[in-house]
């Protein structure tokens, strides 16, 4: 069975049982033992295999999570009832943000889920309209490198003046810091080699300048 959006069930439960598996920082034999099944056949859950009756229950009562979470991806995990320590899977789509000349490469497709803390979220905006996206590109340099995975609430899209959204162009997706001005949108880099980015936003145009989230928080893989 896959998702309105092509995506493998099996395969989200996978990326979901592993993801909040490491949150809660147990290996796959510990896992086993709370549940108990065989290291194997943790193994083949996180290859794709549905739990089936008793053991779908035992892997959500090992994990902490709903039943409802764990299988469909229904709610936020949860927490018993604590808030603050809620973990939120956020979904990192199949799309790389330009912070140079602009790019669209795919249509958005979920990748994989990241676990963040649910206050962490709530306090920059609305984790249900949060996605993950990579930056390709030098031209927000040094705030934003190439390759960092930057946090974007898909629920702020009303330019605030100075601060950082990603902007779709025509078939391009910017990263840059957006100011209004009557008629326009004015797309500025941190990196001085790069020029201001005009974009009309007249009716006309309305489908081809977007302002697709603002950008709350990033992440940075070390070499």
């Amino acid at each position: 069975m896959k998702t309105a959006a092509g995506v493998s069930l099996s395969r989200i439960f996978a990326q979901r049982l592993r993801q909040r598996r490491e949150a809660l920082g147990l290996h796959k034999q510990d896992m086993a033992n709370k549940v108990g099944v065989s290291l194997t056949t943790i193994q083949q859950y996180e290859k794709g295999q549905m739990p089936k009756g008793e053991f779908a229950v035992r892997l959500a009562e090992a994990l902490d999570c709903s039943l409802d979470w764990l299988l469909a991806g229904k709610e936020a995990v949860d927490d018993g009832g604590t808030g603050e320590a809620r973990l939120v899977m956020v979904p990192m789509v199949e799309a790389r943000l330009s912070a140079g000349r602009g790019s669209f490469e795919t249509g958005g497709e979920v990748l994989r889920h990241y676990a963040f803390r649910w206050d962490f979220l709530r306090r920059k905006g609305n984790p249900s309209q949060m996605v993950l996206l990579r930056v390709s590109g030098d031209s927000m340099q040094p705030q934003i490198m190439h390759n960092d995975v930057v946090l974007i609430d898909q629920g702020q899209r009303d330019p605030v003046p100075g601060r950082i959204y990603a902007v779709g162009v025509e078939d391009m997706v910017y990263l840059k810091v957006v100011n209004a001005m009557p008629g326009r949108l004015i797309l500025t880099s941190f990196n001085p080699d790069y020029a201001p980015i005009e974009a009309d936003t007249g009716e006309q145009l309305a489908d081809l300048v977007r302002v697709i989230g603002r950008a709350v928080w990033v992440g940075r893989e070390l070499d």
